[in-house]
Parts: structure tokens; C-alpha cells; sequence
């Protein structure tokens, strides 16, 4: 069987791509390897198997019928208003609840529709709601017939997600004596350009400033700030931490941490959970850097990802333990297989040390800014940060159309209240037993051990190649690894041999010889496959280690 067919420098070259366009190249030998056989020419022998992208294979469709259910009662509220063939009116507000009411008793057989009043008494009882405001409120723009007004949020959506993110981000326990205001994104992607468009714009960050990444960190975030946009002097913070046996933890030592000190860095970028090592930080990390930011960096600007959250027991954001530091980006779209719905929000609590920044600028500065947002206010200096964000998103002048439609602002309360019910919660413990019982079924397959962590989200795994590779025959074969081959060799392998497609974890600034799998976008079993496959390049590269 070869190797693979491509030289050396043609590995060097592709290496050099973002791992997500490096794994077309993966694809692509993955495909032509499907039919190598003699004469099965154009015939697939074996299926290709990608893990290399989080999509997750699984859907939440109890809010998703509700969502069905709220549209056929929506319609009904259009047509009472105005009827004339395919024409309708704008709902009413008055008499909206009893509506509804009337709507569920007469409906029964519709999918969904009792977890839709379940939702709505939940919100009614929870939140403290006038029904019909509320009820108007979900089926007006459930039908999309206005723009978002607020621009930033609905105002039942903003309560409703401060819930969801208070039990889910914050472990119950919110911060004291602040309040969290949320903008509504097309999905985490927005939010991330979105915070470093605005952060530059309002001068919270200059083009050749010092901010720092927590690595292995979701690719984007290493790629944004070396645009000619922003070209910041970047310091990495790097998980670099083994245990006694030699397996790699992916954890902060105390003296990285330390980097975050120096008053020069102005924003830490943190994806919590990790992307790809799936671990959430450790409390003495978040402890350390909260005595950081009292101590010797106050105006430290926390910018946490928090999309795999809700994969940990018990997870607790950044932000609910530096409220006035931390910028919060949530994503709905992993934890209800919703990539497609671009759901995300960016949190930021009222009393913050970027408003606080804002206000303490000099006269000239001021004056620049007060022309930017001009137009938007008589006094734009009052304007906060987290709404400047809402009007540099559509470049301030078309700030009255700003916002996330209103159908997807619909469908994110429906998944946030799915998680206060019951069922909800039951949800959220079955997609975490599917992701561990993925990754044990892939460490059976590689016969590899990873550390022990409560704090382990499993959404991905990182694998260290060439720590294994020290650990199971000594430095000698990690040496000949390093002085023979390039370290996405076994990926290119791997597609060409076995049809399997991974990332590289050097793209995420991990171990150049490290592995990403996505435990989320296949079947289980083929996770034992591909650990299976894993193991054989492994003990492939041993053989030619031995016969030299």
C-alpha cells in the first residue's frame, strides 16, 4: 500500500493553508481513494468518513416543531386581521394570549404545540411578562413582517436569553448587581467580526496592538488579527502541560497565565471550552486571571467564545466571573444542530471597563467618535459600546435596519426555553453522553489514553502524535518523526489510505503533530474505524522506523 502520493515539498506547500482549506485537499484525495480498486474505476469501495468539521450530526426537534406550531397560529392572527386570498395583516397585540389559548385548545393534534405553551407559560411565569405583549411579540415575528425594533434585540427575546445564558453560562449564579445586555448575531462567525471591527473603530484597540490568544484556539482567531486591518502583536498563551505518564493535558501552567499581567496586552481571546482540546478552563485558571485583572492589568479585555458550554456539568463563564472585563460570545448552533439558523449573541454587562474607556477619552477622540455616531443620537457620546457594536455592524448608517431577523430571534427564545423545561434538559445530558461515548469508542480504536478531566466537553479531541509517539517507543522514533516526514504527513496518509479526513491541530496552534477529530458529525461506530485507521498510520511510521 503507498504511502501517499505526494512529495515531501508538495506537503510542505499545502501545510502552509488554513487547516479548513487544507481539508479540501484531504477531501479530495479522501474521494479519488474511494475507487482504487481494479476495475471498480468510478465506483465507491469504501465510504469516506469526515471528521474534520463540527457540524453535529443531531437536531433538537421538539423547539423546532413548536416553532412550526407558533407559525400556523401566527398565520391565523394574520388572517383575522385581513383576509383576500394569499393576503394578510399584521397581527394584533390585544387579545393576543386568550387568542393563543383558544388556538392550543383547538388545535391538539398539531406537532408541537404543547411544548409551545409549555414555553410560553415557562417565559409568562419566569420572566414576569404581560401575555399579550409577549405572545404578540413571538407571533408578529414569527412571520417576519417588521424589522427588529429594538435593532439590538427583541425585548422578551433579550429576558429570555439572559435566562438561558444565567443557568447555562453562569451556572445559576449571575453576577451581583449587574445586568447583561445581549445583541442578537447571525451566528458566533458575526459576533467574532463584529467585536474586533467595533473594538478598532471606537480606538478600544490600535492596528500594531498587544493582544493575546489562548492556544490551541479556534483558527479564526489566530488568522483575524494578522489582517492588514489589525496586524496586533499577538502573545499566545499556550496549554502546555503533560502528566506524569506522558499524555498530554492541554492545560494552562501558572506561568502562562502570567503573560496576561502585562499592562501592554490589552484583549485575551479565549475559546471556553477549548476548540479543539474541549476542555473548559480549570477554576485556579479563571482564578488566576481574575487576580490579574484586580491586581495588575484593570483594564484587561476578556473576549470569551462559550459556544461548547453547555457540554460541560456545572460550566461557569469568564464572564460571570470578570462581568466588567468580559465580552461573551454564545452560538446556539452546535449544542441544537442549528449551524444553518445563525444563532449567536454577544454579552456585555452594563457597568464595563470598554464604556469606562470610552467615557475617559480626550477631547479629540471624542470629537471623532461624536461624528461617527452623529447621526444616530443628539448626545452620541452616551452611546454604549454594546450598541455601537449593533451600528458599526451595518456601518452606522443603516443602524435602523440593523439587527437579526426576527424569525431567528423567534426560533433562539423557543431553544432557550426548550433548556428552563424538563425536556430540555434531558436533551442536553443525551447530546453529552453521544459525544463521550464517540471519544471512548475512538481511544479503543487508536489505543490511546487521554487525561482524566470533569471538565472535559468532548465536543472535539486533540491527539498528540508525536508526544504518543515518545510515550509508547521513546525519543529515537519521535526524532525520526520530526527529521523525516512533515507533521500533516499522517493526515495526508490517512485520506489517501483510508478515506478518513482530520485536521491538522498545528492549524489551531496546537502540537504541530497533533490531531483534530470532531466527535459531533458521525455515526459512533465510525469512530472506532477511525481510531482503528489512526493507529495503523501510527504503527506504519514504527515499522519504517524499525527497518531502517
Amino acid at each position: 500500500m503507498p504511502k501517499t502520493t505526494l512529495s515531501r515539498e508538495e506537503i510542505r506547500s499545502l501545510a502552509r493553508l488554513s487547516p479548513f482549506e487544507l481539508k479540501d485537499a484531504f477531501i479530495a484525495l479522501a474521494r479519488n481513494a474511494q475507487s482504487d480498486k481494479p476495475g471498480q474505476k468510478g465506483k465507491t469501495t469504501r465510504a469516506m468518513l469526515n471528521a474534520g468539521r463540527g457540524n453535529p450530526n443531531w437536531v433538537a426537534t421538539g423547539p423546532r416543531e413548536a416553532y412550526h406550531a407558533l407559525g400556523y397560529f401566527a398565520l391565523s392572527e394574520s388572517r383575522r386581521v385581513w383576509t383576500a386570498d394569499n393576503l394578510g395583516g399584521m397581527p394584533e397585540e390585544e387579545g393576543s394570549a386568550d387568542r393563543f389559548d383558544s388556538f392550543v385548545r383547538t388545535h391538539p393534534e398539531l406537532p408541537g404545540i404543547e411544548l409551545l405553551k409549555a414555553s410560553f407559560d415557562l417565559a409568562v411565569k419566569r420572566f414576569g411578562f404581560d401575555r399579550d405583549a409577549f405572545v404578540h411579540e413571538m407571533a408578529d415575528s414569527s412571520i417576519g413582517d417588521n424589522y427588529p425594533v429594538p435593532e439590538r434585540i427583541l425585548r422578551h427575546t433579550e429576558e429570555i436569553v439572559r435566562g438561558y445564558v444565567t443557568d447555562e453560562m453562569f451556572d445559576h449564579r449571575p453576577p451581583e448587581n449587574q445586568t447583561l445586555s445581549l445583541f442578537a448575531t447571525e451566528g458566533g462567525t458575526a459576533a467574532m467580526c463584529y467585536v474586533f471591527d467595533s473594538l478598532t473603530k471606537n480606538g478600544i484597540l490600535r492596528k500594531g496592538d498587544r493582544i493575546a490568544l489562548m492556544v490551541p484556539v479556534f483558527t479564526p482567531y489566530l488568522e483575524i488579527p494578522e489582517l492588514d486591518t489589525y496586524e496586533f502583536d499577538v502573545v499566545h498563551v499556550e496549554a502546555n502541560l503533560f502528566t506524569e505518564t506522558g499524555v498530554r493535558q492541554w492545560r494552562y501552567p501558572p506561568e502562562e497565565i502570567a503573560k496576561l499581567a502585562d499592562p501592554a496586552v490589552k484583549l485575551v481571546c479565549c475559546v471556553n471550552p477549548s476548540n479543539p482540546p474541549s476542555l473548559a478552563l480549570a477554576p485556579h485558571v479563571a482564578e488566576q486571571i481574575v487576580s490579574i485583572v484586580a491586581e495588575e492589568n484593570p483594564n484587561l479585555i476578556v473576549v470569551t467564545d462559550d459556544v461548547y458550554g453547555t457540554f460541560v456539568e456545572g460550566f461557569r463563564s469568564l464572564a460571570a466571573d470578570l462581568p466588567r472585563n468580559t465580552l461573551l460570545v454564545y452560538s446556539y448552533s452546535k449544542h441544537y444542530g442549528a449551524t444553518g439558523w445563525r444563532l449567536g449573541v454577544i454579552g456585555l454587562h452594563d457597568d464595563n471597563v470598554i464604556d469606562a474607556m470610552l467615557a475617559a477619552r480626550g477631547p479629540n477622540e471624542k470629537a471623532r467618535l461624536n461624528k461617527r455616531y452623529g447621526t444616530l443620537s443628539p448626545e452620541p457620546e452616551k452611546i454604549r459600546f454594546i450598541d455601537r457594536l449593533v451600528a458599526d455592524s451595518r456601518q452606522v448608517a443603516l443602524n435602523h435596519t440593523a439587527g437579526l431577523s426576527l424569525p431567528q430571534q423567534v426560533m433562539m427564545s423557543l431553544f432557550s426555553l426548550f433548556d428552563m423545561l424538563d425536556e430540555g434538559q434531558a436533551y442536553k445530558h443525551r447530546i453529552r453522553a453521544i459525544v463521550r461515548q464517540r471519544l471512548d469508542l475512538l481511544l479503543e480504536g487508536v489505543h490511546m489514553k487521554v487525561s482524566e478531566d470533569p471538565k472535559r466537553a468532548a465536543y472535539y479531541i486533540e491527539l498528540d502524535l508525536l508526544a504518543e509517539a515518545e510515550r509508547v517507543h521513546g525519543k529515537p522514533f519521535a526524532d525520526f518523526l520530526e527529521k523525516n516526514y512533515e507533521p500533516v504527513d499522517p493526515l495526508f496518509r490517512l485520506a489517501e489510505q483510508t478515506s478518513v479526513v482530520l485536521l491538522n491541530g498545528g492549524g489551531f496552534d496546537g502540537p504541530e503533530w497533533s490531531v483534530r477529530v470532531s466527535l459531533a458529525n458521525l455515526d459512533d461506530l465510525d469512530y472506532l474505524k477511525i481510531g482503528h485507521h489512526l493507529r495503523a498510520i501510527f504503527n506504519e511510521y514504527a515499522e519504517e522506523w524499525k527497518a531502517r
